[in-house]
């Protein structure tokens, strides 16, 4: 059990938690990189001058930084840098095309973005950004832009070592920092509250667009210090992380180590055979795979089998909801591993329930933990609203100082999500055993899980009907062995659209693949003419049924 009476609240600004940690061990490594390694101190040195270039374009406590960027060094520069102004950082996922870039930028209000010649899913971040900025190429002034598209946003910085019209250079940017004092960034950084937003993260709803959520300095760092003394973390750990830097589950492990002076290891891409290497190589002793995605790749990996994974202590694996084949081989290879479930969302910032060290082989094994000292987990019947039984399946509702503040300019989505009394409707069915540990049975919502990532079906629906093909789409989640569920379109076509269906599925996908990320895209495609109806709804449950049956996943 947690031990309660001995808990301290602590809570600092992410800035803030970077200068401590440099402050304590500035020669410690921070983080390591496959050909990078940055001590505590040149981290928050280089994160300062990255604070006062910003400082220079104008940005001040409150305004908003996008970062579409890799898993970089340059990432971890702006993340800190910006909000050690008391701006808010805004992370755009890496896989996002050019459409969903424009919303992002208008709906997030972005005051500078900061990008570059980067290479996520073959395509370039700078041609994406100026197709979904139209007139940034014309722009005669890259420090005080003026686009339709994005309103607020006064600059977008590449920093890659090249000039591309329209952008602010690397060189031009890092100038900027000698117009403005150190001692200006720390006025900023010493007016910003605990409360204060620190982070916008869009996450998928099942809405058309993403939401962007609000995560408070307090809520983020309060929920890493939590995650880092349930895994009892200390100076001496490398905390190994494949997730995207722009993900909570890449945050929030990096905040956790930082807390403790320790090291934080990662790369800009996931590669199963580089990934061995590393954990074999760094003596790895805590790590956060989570997903099947990555799981998978490992245990399936040729090297997996001769590597020397001695060293690992920890791993955040979630068996209860991966594969049998999963536990059972890692298990096999790293009997001395203890292996942790966790359960978390982006409203939550990050880990709702996760595992005691403590706990039996099989509550790891078979459940997801219990909650975060401060927080509070309750299942409800979703038909009539009441307390669920020990066991049985219901909504899960959270309460506690990690929970978001609200949508970004939602209210109404915020009063869905929010109640009164400040529970969370997450939307997520689950379950409490009668030893408090909790366990994910699906979801309430009209949401897909691909690969870890939350897809909502309206979403691709949305993108569907934008072809002039299609008169409605509904979209459905079905099972796949690598990506867990992926996700199936059926669309019913406009009178005169009849050619041969083998083209137009295909160019159905290259129409999705054009306006979204490609973890969104449809796997298949299938159309119809009659839709499966209740009273007033269609059966959804009857398209993905059908389906099923037909690729022979019963």
């Amino acid at each position: 059990m947690d031990d309660l009476r001995s808990s301290r609240i602590r809570a600092t600004t992410l800035g803030d938690m970077l200068l401590t940690a440099a402050d304590q061990f500035p020669d410690t490594e921070a983080v390591i990189f496959p050909d990078e390694r940055i001590t505590y101190q040149q981290l928050a040195e280089r994160a300062l001058r990255t604070a006062r270039s910003l400082r220079a374009l104008g940005v001040g406590g409150g305004d908003h930084v996008g970062i579409l960027l890799p898993t970089c060094s340059e990432f971890l520069d702006a993340l800190f840098g910006a909000t050690l102004l008391g701006a808010v950082v805004v992370p755009v996922n890496a896989r996002f095309r050019p459409p969903e870039i424009t919303y992002v930028c208008e709906n997030a209000d972005l005051k500078v973005l900061l990008t570059s010649h980067r290479y996520v899913d073959t395509a370039d971040f700078v041609p994406r950004v100026m197709e979904a900025l139209p007139g940034l190429a014309d722009s005669n002034d890259p420090a005080r832009l003026d686009l339709a598209a994005a309103p607020k946003l006064t600059a977008v910085v590449s920093l890659s070592g090249d000039d591309v019209d329209g952008l602010l250079n690397r060189a031009a940017f890092d100038s900027l920092a000698g117009q403005v004092s150190e001692d200006e960034v720390h006025l900023r950084r010493l007016q910003t509250r605990l409360g204060s937003t620190a982070l916008i993260l869009y996450t998928s709803g099942t809405t058309s667009n993403p939401k962007g959520c609000m995560i408070s300095h307090e809520s983020m760092v309060r929920s890493s210090i939590a995650l880092g003394r349930r895994y009892q973390l200390g100076g001496e750990d490398k905390f190994w992380s494949p997730l995207p830097m722009f993900h909570i589950a890449a945050i929030l492990p990096l905040v956790s180590i930082f807390d403790v002076g320790g090291t934080y290891l990662t790369a800009e891409h996931f590669d199963a055979g580089a990934s061995l290497s590393m954990l074999e190589t760094e003596k790895v002793t805590a790590t956060y795979p989570c997903f099947w995605t990555i799981m998978g790749d490992l245990v399936q990996h040729p090297d997996f089998a001769n590597a020397d994974l001695g060293a690992v202590r920890l791993m955040n694996a979630n068996f209860a909801v991966q594969p049998d084949m999963v536990w059972q081989t890692m298990e096999q290879a790293m009997p001395d591993t203890v292996y942790v479930g966790t359960f978390g969302m982006t409203e939550t910032a990050g880990t709702v329930t996760t595992s005691r060290i403590s706990d039996s082989r099989e509550q790891r094994f078979t459940r997801l933990g219990t909650p975060m000292p401060g927080l509070e987990v309750r299942i409800l019947n979703p038909e009539n609203g009441e307390e669920a039984a020990v066991g049985e399946k219901g909504e899960c509702l959270i309460r506690g100082y990690s929970t978001f503040t609200e949508y970004y300019k939602s209210p109404e989505k915020t009063a869905e999500a929010l109640d009164a009394d400040g529970w969370f409707h997450s939307g997520d069915i689950c379950s409490l055993d009668a030893d408090g540990q909790l366990m994910f049975h699906g979801r309430l919502k009209d949401m897909l899980k691909v690969g870890g990532e939350n897809v909502a079906a309206a979403e691709i629906e949305a993108c569907l009907e934008k072809h002039d093909a299609v008169r409605m789409a509904q979209v459905v989640g079905v099972p796949d062995p690598r990506y867990q569920e992926v996700a199936a379109a059926f669309v019913e076509l406009n009178e005169g659209h009849e050619p041969d269906r083998g083209e137009l599925e295909q160019a159905l996908m290259a129409h999705c693949k054009e306006r979204m990320a490609g973890f969104k895209v449809p796997r298949y495609v299938r159309f119809i003419t009659e839709w499966p109806m209740s009273s007033t709804k269609i059966q959804k449950f009857k398209l993905a049924e059908d389906l099923i049956e037909e690729l022979g996943q019963t």
